[in-house]
């Protein structure tokens, strides 16, 4: 590998203590250590260290993060920091994605439902393609980079190699690309098809933006170009060797159909007859049913809806084997990166056994085969056993990770812009409302906010409602709470519009509120998930963007929990306060612009029946619609109006921004269920 091959650039160098951060780093892995550990509280910069670590070390590099919207800012900084390497994207299609399912107490089979979004699956094309014909990739992806992918193996043996001066006729190129799943579509050109117009096929690769003109004079390809699918210009290609890849992960070759469907059909019998010995006669024969259409499909066509319930069989893998998944792809030396790892590595760890759960059910009623529990994703310990190396990042790294690395590898706790992790104080619960109360009077003449965790729902609506009463702009924050509203409730206290916002669970990654100046948390010393010393460390976290930043534990004893997560902040304090001093740094709250809405919401505009008046010379926040006028529709105008939310829904998804599509999805599954 050239020294160079990964190329950072960036208009400022490592500063605080990043330089020792990457020193440490890279020479671990350097040495040969498996597992290593960067404890970096927010706004030291982490990413920018991995950078310069992958760009150090200078080897394929995965990294993985637990939230798709948090993937996307990854995706989008490391390119900007290597915008001459491949810098891939590989997450789940998210446009919307109903799993196959079976609810036996209602008798009701929900069908895999997907609206496959064709950018998100371009470059999820692209990042194969890309680690079978380059080293210099960075591949930045959700848990999903676990699940099963298909053979690597097979996938590349399928590829079709085509060159200028190679004979061969039009019928078998066209025979070829229906062999690796492309489409003909004569009147469409996108992604995944190809068109035939006399001696000449367009081909639109899967996973780029641009097409790909065969000439062919009967004999021969004579020449190939590139083209732009949209202005149809035409840039010649040089006369080497085109690879073209498949526009499917999953490819049953035809060597393989003979004794994959006779290993198929035999446990087809023996699952069949087990069912009738067990007197489910139904669901014996919904599974000959299913079992004989699918193989039927698969030998016409090579594919099937569902096609990776039989990867096994294709893949020549034994019951109980583990699934191929993206790390397969992976050269042996690459590195992993897992962001956020206190949530990250759970995400991983609790995969399997939720997935098994649900293909369980199908298969003992007779949907699937048994084979079907083998398309799943990895078991914790197979995806430990695939890394090469590893770096877990987190401001509150778990003993597990801090385990594996025999300790902490790295600490990144001085911010650059002098902020210091926030003042704790510990209060006894007696008076515990009242006292907080006159806290956020403080806070509230000084226009500041404040942010109040409960231990439960009830506890949370009940001090909204008593503040409320005492003239405190406040509103509570719980899961009951829709995604939307969640949003525009932090927003809103952002503005001003409230004070407070009481919850549970106000520790969320990404969570940024600058103007929050004071953290109070009830009941802190009652032990558990919301009081351990990762949730109490992540959620004073949220005081550390301003300079006022206080946190107030209202606790009659200090718990282990406690006092470690004291313990901790107080140490970061001190680096980042000696620091400080010793740079002559005057520490500043973060200003940061509020984010626009999406759009006004409707709750005071009547909604037009006809849903074509919706977008009529705007584009409106379709996630905000009136409910309570949409109950009032007939069902067919119902149906026009997700018909047209899902367009809005995918030109999201296509943008990258999860955030909204997920919303406006949220909302389609509750006017669904209207229609239903």
């Amino acid at each position: 590998m050239s020294s160079a091959m990964f190329k950072l650039k960036s208009d400022y160098k490592p500063t605080g203590d990043q330089p020792q951060a990457i020193d440490k780093l890279v020479a671990s892995l350097k040495s040969g250590q498996k597992h290593q550990v960067l404890l970096g509280v927010t706004g030291s910069g982490k990413t920018f260290t991995m950078a310069n670590v992958i760009a150090k070390l200078n080897r394929p590099t995965l990294i993985i993060s637990h939230n798709k919207t948090l993937a996307a800012q990854l995706y989008q900084e490391f390119k900007e920091y290597f915008p001459d390497n491949a810098v891939s994207y590989f997450v789940s299609y998210y446009d919307y994605y109903q799993p196959e399912a079976y609810i036996p107490q209602t008798d009701t089979y929900i069908e895999k439902e997907t609206e496959i979004n064709a950018e998100i699956d371009k470059l999820r094309l692209a990042t194969t393609t890309n680690l079978l014909t380059r080293k210099d990739v960075i591949v930045v992806a959700s848990v999903s980079c676990i699940y099963n992918l298909g053979s690597p193996v097979e996938y590349g043996k399928t590829v079709m190699e085509i060159a200028p001066g190679v004979k061969i006729s039009q019928k078998q190129i066209l025979l070829r690309l229906a062999q690796l799943q492309y489409q003909r579509s004569d009147y469409g050109f996108h992604r995944g098809t190809y068109r035939v117009r006399g001696d000449l096929i367009d081909l639109y690769p899967a996973y780029q933006d641009q097409g790909i003109r065969i000439h062919h004079d009967g004999l021969q390809v004579t020449k190939l170009e590139e083209i732009d699918p949209v202005s149809g210009e035409v840039i010649p290609l040089a006369n080497s060797p085109l690879s073209i890849y498949p526009a499917k992960h999953f490819i049953a070759p035809q060597e393989a159909y003979k004794s994959s469907f006779e290993q198929i059909r035999t446990d087809l019998t023996e699952q069949v007859a087990g069912l009738k010995d067990a007197g489910k006669m139904l669901e014996a024969h919904r599974l000959q049913q299913r079992v004989t259409y699918d193989l039927e499909m698969i030998a016409e066509l090579g594919y099937v809806n569902g096609i990776e319930n039989y990867s096994r069989y294709f893949d020549g893998r034994k019951p109980g084997d583990p699934p191929y998944s993206l790390l397969d792809y992976f050269p042996k030396d690459f590195l992993t990166i897992v962001d956020e790892s206190h949530m990250t590595v759970p995400q991983i760890r609790g995969m399997y056994n939720g997935d098994r759960s649900r293909k369980q059910t199908l298969i003992e009623y007779g949907f699937r085969l048994q084979a079907a529990i083998d398309n799943r994703p990895l078991k914790f310990d197979e995806w430990l056993r695939r890394l090469n190396q590893a770096v877990y990042i987190s401001a509150t790294p778990d003993e597990w990770e801090i385990s594996q690395a025999e300790g902490i590898t790295a600490e990144q706790l001085v911010r650059p812009t002098g902020l210091i992790d926030p003042a704790v104080d510990i209060r006894p619960t007696a008076n515990q409302v009242k006292d907080l109360e006159a806290e956020i009077a403080k806070r509230v003449a000084k226009h500041q906010r404040v942010l109040v965790t409960t231990l439960t729902k009830r506890m949370a609506e009940d001090l909204a409602t008593y503040l409320q009463e005492q003239g405190v702009k406040v509103h509570y924050l719980h899961s009951e709470v829709l995604t939307l509203d969640r949003l525009d409730i932090l927003d809103d206290l952002r503005r001003g519009t409230y004070d407070v916002v009481v919850g549970i669970n106000l520790l969320r990654e990404g969570l940024d509120l600058p103007e929050v100046s004071l953290v109070a948390i009830l009941d802190a010393d009652k032990e558990g998930f919301l009081r351990s010393r990762t949730a109490l460390v992540q959620t004073m976290g949220r005081a550390a963007r301003h300079v006022e930043g206080t946190v107030i534990m209202y606790a009659d004893h200090i718990t282990k929990s406690m006092q470690a997560a004291i313990d901790e902040v107080r140490r970061r304090r001190e680096v980042q306060l000696e620091y400080n001093h010793k740079h002559r740094i005057t520490p500043l709250s973060i200003t940061k612009a509020i984010r626009e809405r999406i759009a006004e919401k409707t709750t005071d505009t009547p909604i037009a029946l006809d849903p074509k008046e919706i977008l009529k010379g705007k584009t409106m926040a379709v996630a905000d619609i009136d409910m309570t006028k949409v109950k009032q529709m007939v069902p067919e105008d119902m149906t026009k109006l997700v018909k047209l939310m899902s367009r809005q829904m995918n030109s999201a998804a296509r943008d990258l921004d999860f955030e909204t599509a997920a919303k406006i999805r949220d909302r389609i599954r509750e006017i669904q269920s209207l229609v239903s």
